[in-house]
């Protein structure tokens, strides 16, 4: 009974986040929109989706009642709908209490679509729209072999130009990035990593593990109050640079989105439309991912990453 009860609630969450994905911006929302009016549908299957969209979106199992009344139907209406549900394995009524939840066909629907998510292809367009809003180059972070590790970029060109080669590893400590990944991320290899960079820093400037340990911890306590990690000029000079976390279904980090921009033109503000921006893009990417929760996830978890300093041509985040 436990595992049936697993399965559900499995079943709920994942659905809950297929059904509630949203296209990724306005180019999409109008592309959408010109391809429904070009072709039509069988209403009566919109129609009955509503009752699976208000048991992903409630998270528990609901009595038939309050089910027809989150889809905007009467209840002989939904029955019959829920009839034909059943039968195809999309909804499942519990004997006993009469209560429908999501089916075993629900679940595979979900575990099916998260298994072709690809975290980096759905970035792509968000990057680009991050990049034209805030007129700053944009990179995508993942934790690869060696750490956290720059897979994508985009450039917002003008008279500075700052690169990210795609594949350098970012420090834990010293970049926007990878504190990000410190604050967030959750590995056994992260703190492995990072104990030799603490190690290597105290060694060149003469100043205890214990001191520097306590500085960062409230360095990440920040972050996490915040969402997003910021950095100014402690990788390379110059360069300021934010970066946020993304979290998949499973409410793990997964990725960082993060901006880099040069000192004096780059708001290092918390509340900055800077920093809200780049929260926004990635809370867009995790929302694709399958992620569901915002503020409680990012304070709860560990991540933050600082940006780095450069002059005019070239920067490695």
């Amino acid at each position: 009974m436990k595992g049936d009860d697993a399965a559900s609630t499995v079943s709920q969450h994942i659905f809950r986040q297929i059904a509630t994905m949203l296209p990724i911006n306005l180019r999409h929302e109008k592309m959408t929109t010109e391809i429904t009016k070009q072709r039509q549908g069988i209403q009566s299957i919109e129609v009955g989706a509503r009752l699976l969209r208000a048991l992903a979106a409630n998270g528990r199992s609901m009595m038939l009642r309050d089910l027809a009344k989150n889809a905007a139907m009467p209840a002989a209406k939904a029955h019959r709908y829920l009839v034909s549900f059943m039968r195809m394995g999309l909804v499942e009524q519990d004997s006993n209490t009469g209560r429908y939840d999501l089916g075993g066909f629900s679940l595979e629907l979900g575990l099916a679509s998260l298994a072709r998510i690809d975290p980096v292809r759905l970035a792509a367009p968000i990057l680009d729209d991050l990049c034209e809003r805030i007129g700053e180059t944009v990179a995508l972070a993942m934790w690869g072999n060696h750490g956290a590790t720059c897979v994508r970029w985009v450039e917002a060109g003008g008279p500075i130009t700052i690169t990210l080669r795609t594949g350098v590893v970012l420090p834990l400590t010293t970049s926007a990035t990878g504190l990000a990944f410190t604050a967030f991320y959750r590995s056994p290899y992260l703190k492995k990593q990072l104990d030799a960079e603490l190690s290597s820093i105290a060694d060149s400037t003469n100043r205890s593990m214990a001191t520097l340990t306590q500085e960062l911890e409230s360095q990440l306590n920040e972050i996490r109050i915040h969402g997003i990690s910021r950095a100014s000029g402690s990788m390379t000079p110059g360069i300021n640079g934010f970066s946020a976390p993304v979290f998949d279904h499973t409410d793990r980090m997964i990725a960082a989105i993060t901006s880099l921009g040069t000192i004096g033109h780059f708001d290092m503000e918390w509340s900055s439309p800077l920093a809200i921006h780049i929260k926004e893009a990635a809370a867009t990417l995790s929302k694709r991912l399958g992620h569901s929760k915002t503020e409680t996830t990012l304070q709860t978890q560990e991540g933050n990453a600082e940006p780095k300093k450069t002059k005019k041509i070239n920067k490695t985040t």
